[in-house]
């Protein structure tokens, strides 16, 4: 095994072992106990088009599984925001990760955040929020804020676990995605997830 890949395993190791400690002190704002996998990160940024948008947000990137697969997809003078509530996640991605504009916040302002960095809305919002541990008030706030944030034909991009999305707080958040966004479709099922996801895909 090369240096290089060592270095990469060793890395990959310690990104599980920071997200299941996350998920250990508060399992209903991390959502899950493994950062996503590169299969699911390659559905979530495909034919996205973010090499032409202005401004590209990242909700809840957590340790920066899809944060990584959303960096060389950017173009040159793409904005990309990621924001993350958890602070160690987030001074941590905003080492590793330089061409984000990492922010501490809730996702809940991200109309505000969009302003304090000059922009009105943005082109694209890709999140990997629990939506489905969050009660019913607090993911219409959240989706509110997304909606409100994104231009005429902007896409919000969520991915969701199996089989929690067939829970009834899973049904009820794709009902609340259909209620806010003129096009909601999904992606196929990527299996090698843990657990397994798929993408909701929703433009305005």
């Amino acid at each position: 095994m090369g240096g290089g890949e060592t270095k990469l395993r060793r890395l990959g190791l310690r990104e599980h072992a920071h997200f299941l400690g996350a998920f250990v002190r508060d399992p209903f704002k991390t959502g899950a106990v493994a950062p996503s996998s590169r299969w699911l990160a390659a559905s979530m940024v495909e034919g996205l088009g973010l090499s032409t948008s202005r401004t590209v947000v990242e909700l809840g990137p957590g340790t920066g599984a899809i944060t990584r697969a959303i960096v060389p997809e950017l173009g040159a003078d793409t904005l990309f925001l990621a924001v993350e509530y958890n602070p160690v996640f987030a001074a941590a991605l905003a080492r590793q990760v330089p061409r984000a504009t990492v922010l501490n916040d809730t996702a809940a302002r991200l109309p505000e955040l969009l302003a304090s960095q000059g922009r009105e809305s943005a082109d694209c919002i890709l999140s990997s929020l629990p939506f489905a541990a969050f009660p019913e008030s607090l993911q219409g706030r959240l989706l509110d804020a997304a909606a409100r944030s994104l231009g005429p034909g902007g896409r919000f991009v969520n991915y969701a676990y199996i089989p929690a999305a067939w829970l009834p707080t899973g049904q009820r958040f794709r009902r609340l995605l259909e209620s806010r966004f003129a096009k909601v479709s999904a992606s196929p099922i990527v299996w090698r997830n843990l657990p397994p996801a798929f993408v909701y895909y929703c433009e305005r």
